[in-house]
């Protein structure tokens, strides 16, 4: 199979979001994690724009290693749907639209200049290349 460039955005989402949706179960299962969802409501986590989780402020060690085994596992996913339709980072790129999008009203999420931001009653701040 040929590999999508990253020259062209647009082409690289669409065909990596016809593949997401076998990767959004296993994303799904963080959501159902008490402690991520607790460390998620206190501002502790927030989805990065690359993908993957990051950590705010100084959480503990457990919210650290939470969020370390969450990003091992989200790297696996993104390595297994990538292969062969675009790079690990086109992926994840594309999987960070869709989880930023998904925040809920007081969840953090990073903006495209990277700053933390607290999401609001409106959409979330994206990159200009998210669909």
């Amino acid at each position: 199979m040929t590999k999508i460039l990253f020259s062209n955005p647009v082409a690289v989402l669409g065909a990596v979001v016809l593949t997401m949706a076998a990767s959004g179960g296993a994303m799904a299962q963080e959501g159902r994690d008490p402690a991520y969802a607790a460390a998620r409501a206190a501002g502790q986590v927030g989805e990065q724009k690359d993908g993957y989780l990051g950590v705010i402020g100084s959480p503990s060690a457990e919210v650290r290693a939470m969020v370390r085994d969450i990003n091992n596992r989200r790297r696996a996913i993104f390595t297994e749907k990538a292969a062969g339709k675009s790079t690990i980072e086109e992926y994840a790129f594309a999987t960070a639209c869709r989880l930023i999008a998904q925040t809920q009203p007081g969840e953090k999420y990073q903006a495209p200049d990277g700053s933390w931001k607290t999401r609001g009653a409106g959409a979330p701040e994206r990159d200009a290349r998210c669909p």
